[in-house]
């Protein structure tokens, strides 16, 4: 079983006992912020909207001929709504969740206009999606900090909602990803998982808008977030250095936590499954003090999971509580924190195929470790966030989020000498120490009788990573056979835990700016730039340390919105980022680094007042200055290799997208999305023109989807997910390892029993698909999960 520290359910039902303080909640609207111009009243509810997250529904000839008063400002959702209508004859009334629209001086809960009812039911503010019910949202501000909806967002975007992650089971991050559109997941054995857009891989990953390198070291230790806290993902594809600074061009995964609520709010579930797979959560929120000024929120989980293969086995300890206080009506203070402790009994590498890459035929239950093998994670989160608003509608926010990560592992892995499999052993701990610190003014401003919105800001990230293991030389198991292989006959054994150490610090400062301009009705031009310094240093004390720094890398951000109508926009986007790189130049000097550049057009569309997102992209992308091999007869030292900035990689491809609202009671996301991406100039002249990495899939289809039922069956809904992709290989000098065309589906049927409680059964890989999971090496191919089943019961307050 694992070894280390795990959270007791004493402390989370302490946790849980704690937030439920201060029963006495006062339920009241919280005030958004709103910047509605004058214009015809059905474009300014629209607009209204999407900045509020209130739905409103309206036929638009009701409105005809009726304009809008102006609204800007930090207002509760009914006063603005209430503004806005000034001078129209109409007013609005709240009755509990929903503000209804009606004549002035008319009596009752509703008007009806032309034989339609307009009425506005409040969503979350600021784009949240918990409560929803829905697969899309109305705000998201993962590209430049500038909040806007995904219709108005130059780029490619996709948002994971609290909803699909509850329909869907998906428990952690990795669920997500496999989820989400144009993202995929290759792994180095079955616990180092790395993530993948548009041929890149994502090296980067944001908590509320707060970015954290996934070095290469950094991925070992930091495991997969638990979902239980999160209200949503957005993922913005393409480069994203604006928001991040430094990176790869591949995509922005934000994690957006859940908040507190100013109301008593009570979830505990619970979930069997396969495999002996047992999961709880809870869930409690409520306001502190009689005024509600003071919120709080406490969310738990905690697994117990046997594994598909012969041996092995998990467990999962999560906590995460936030507090909100507003400190005067105009700032509010946030402080919260996280921690999670998973302890696998789990192996360093995967299976093995044959030398030559063929498959050897082995049960997806097999497992060639050792029973001494463990690989046990934790990580530690503090956060907090200042927000004031000051009388001109800008927008002070200083943000921190820092994290402590821990990793102890012991396992093997295979080597091949010739055809003979060999077993390898290695103990390692890391820890990896992140901070993140963001402050930026945000608001609207004037220029040419026009309104527009700007940021500005300054943020800084630092990384100090430290980690020892050792090996042994001897094979733990020489000459395996993979057909008769006993886990316990070998004993643990020992090692120099300092026989090789890596310490290193990275510290990146950045200046940024970004602007939307609002030049005419139908024409919107976002702008950005940033600056950033980058500074690099092993402290580990050996002969071959490295320091480098990058000083003043400017990254840019363009792009042109233009709506065609009250549905459509077309859009052009120039976006770029840079990433530092510690080869030597034939100088001795550290080479410049490798630029990335994202090329996007696209067409979006807006239906059912934002309820129904829909999108198509073409996008092209370089990443440029990638190192290149140069003769060692050009290097100062021949023992020593040197490089020049002059490789390339070119990806391009196209991203369909349609997610939210299809009719009443059926929500869907459907992504499809085709990425080919070759080497343009390399070390190896021979692989110009091939493909850059094809373990990645180059054609991906992911569809997943709910329907409510009607009538006397409301209490039932069914739905569930599919995922397509085309073959892959992976291809060396001595071998070349092929997985074929795959389809999953998985369906779902659930059951709310009354309004406290209801149950959901998941049954995944329906049709019990074998496939590769990852096909790394030789040495290291993971196979997907069987077919499994989980039944989740929910009992809400």
């Amino acid at each position: 079983m694992p070894r280390t520290e795990h959270v007791k359910p004493s402390f989370i039902q302490s946790l849980t006992f704690s937030a439920l303080l201060g029963a006495y909640a006062v339920a009241h609207a919280q005030p958004v912020e709103l910047n509605v111009p004058v214009q015809p009243l059905a474009d300014a509810l629209q607009q209204f909207q999407a900045q509020s997250g209130v739905r409103v529904d309206y036929p638009a000839d009701a409105l005809a001929g009726r304009t809008s008063s102006a609204v800007s400002g930090t207002l509760e959702p009914i006063e603005a709504l209430r503004q806005l209508l000034a001078g129209t004859g109409l007013t609005a009334d709240l009755h509990g969740s929903a503000a209804t629209v009606s004549h002035a001086g008319a009596t009752g809960d509703e008007l009806n206009l032309g034989g339609m009812n307009i009425t506005a039911e409040r969503a979350p503010a600021g784009g949240a999606t918990e409560g929803t019910g829905a697969y899309t949202t109305g705000v998201v501000n993962s590209s430049t900090k500038l909040p806007m909806s995904i219709r108005e967002t130059p780029q490619s975007v996709s948002v994971v909602t609290q909803q699909r992650i509850e329909d869907q089971g998906l428990n952690n991050l990795n669920d997500i990803v496999l989820n989400t559109t144009g993202l995929s997941i290759q792994q180095s054995g079955p616990e180092r998982q790395r993530y993948y857009a548009r041929g890149f891989q994502v090296d980067n990953i944001m908590y509320d808008g707060l970015p954290m390198s996934l070095s290469q070291f950094s991925q070992d230790v930091i495991t997969a977030p638990d979902s239980a806290m999160l209200d949503r993902v957005e993922v913005v594809r393409g480069a994203t250095g604006l928001m991040q600074g430094s990176g790869n061009p591949a995509a922005a995964i934000n994690l957006i936590r859940k908040r507190p609520k100013s109301e008593p709010y009570v979830s505990l579930g619970a979930s069997a499954g396969s495999w002996d797979r047992y999961r709880t959560e809870v869930d409690a929120s409520n306001a502190l003090n009689e005024t509600g000024t003071l919120r709080g929120r406490v969310v738990t989980a905690y697994e117990d999971n046997g594994s598909f293969k012969d041996y092995g086995g998990s467990e999962h300890s999560f906590v995460y509580a936030i507090t909100e206080a507003d400190i005067t009506d105009d700032t509010m203070l946030t402080i919260g924190a996280s921690y999670q402790n998973d302890n696998k009994d789990s192996d360093w590498g995967g299976l093995p195929t044959a030398a030559d890459g063929s498959d050897l035929g082995l049960s997806r239950d097999t497992y060639l470790g050792n029973e001494w093998a463990y690989w046990n994670t934790n990580t530690r989160h503090l956060f907090t966030q200042l927000e004031h608003r000051f009388d001109n509608d800008w927008k002070l926010r200083l943000g921190a989020n820092k994290m402590w990560g821990r990793i102890h592992m012991l396992g093997s892995y295979f080597g091949y000498t010739g055809d003979t499999l060999n077993q390898y052993s290695g103990k390692y701990t890391y820890t990896n120490n992140y901070g993140s610190y963001d402050g930026n003014l945000s608001g609207p401003f004037k220029l040419f009788g026009r309104e527009h919105e700007a940021v500005v800001g300054a943020s800084t990230r630092t990384e100090v990573f430290d980690g020892h293991g050792g090996w042994l030389d001897a094979p733990t198991g020489p000459n395996l056979d993979p057909s008769n292989w006993d886990s316990g006959a070998v004993p643990e054994p020992s090692f120099d835990m300092y026989r090789w150490t890596l310490k290193y610090d990275t510290e990146e400062k950045g200046v940024y700016a970004a602007t939307r301009l609002n030049v005419a009705d139908p024409l919107h031009v976002i702008l950005g730039g940033r600056l950033d310094w980058y500074d690099y240093n092993d402290t580990d004390g050996n002969i071959n340390d490295t320091s480098y720094k990058v000083t003043r890398n400017l990254t840019r951000y363009a792009g042109v919105v233009y709506d065609l109508n009250d549905t459509y926009s077309m859009y052009a986007s120039y976006t770029d980022i840079f990433k530092p790189q510690n080869n030597l130049d034939a100088n001795g000097g550290v080479i410049e680094p490798m630029t990335g550049t994202n090329y996007e057009i696209g067409l979006k569309g807006e239906y059912f007042d934002g309820r129904l997102n829909a999108s198509v992209a073409v996008f092209r992308m370089l990443q440029e200055n990638r190192a290149k091999l140069l003769d060692s007869s050009l290097c100062p030292n021949i023992s020593i290799s040197c490089y020049e900035a002059a490789g390339e990689v070119e990806s391009k491809g196209v991203d369909l997208e349609v997610a939210g609202l299809l009719a009443e009671g059926w929500e869907a996301s459907a992504g499809y999305t085709y990425v080919e991406a070759t080497y343009r100039k390399d070390t190896t002249t021979a692989n110009e023109g091939k493909l850059f990495d094809p373990k990645q899939p180059r054609h991906q289809f992911k569809l997943s989807t709910v329907y409510h039922l009607r009538g006397s069956l409301d209490q039932w809904r069914i739905g569930g997910s599919l995922s397509s992709q085309n073959s892959t290989y992976r291809e060396m000098t001595s071998y070349r390892i092929d997985q074929e065309a795959y389809t999953l589906a998985n369906f779902m049927l659930g059951y709310r029993v009354n309004e406290h409680v209801d149950t959901r059964l998941n049954l995944n890989n329906v049709f019990d698909k074998t496939y590769y999971s990852s096909i790394n090496s030789n040495t290291s191919v993971s196979y997907g999960e069987p077919r499994n089943l989980m039944f989740s019961v929910n009992w809400t307050l």
